[in-house]
């Protein structure tokens, strides 16, 4: 079963580069409020155990 998780914050907390760096994504992530305000939508593969 698949796993769906969001990040969610206040305003230029981080949230674009966590994404970033988790996704290996390039989006947007700047120094100011409300940089990012459309949903991105990446995977992040997890080994099974």
């Amino acid at each position: 079963m698949p796993i769906r998780c969001g990040i969610v914050g206040l305003p230029n907390v981080g949230k674009s580069t966590l994404f970033n760096a988790l996704t290996r994504a390039q989006i947007a992530a700047e120094n100011y409020p409300f940089c990012t305000i459309d949903p991105n939508v990446g995977v992040v593969p997890v080994p099974d155990p």
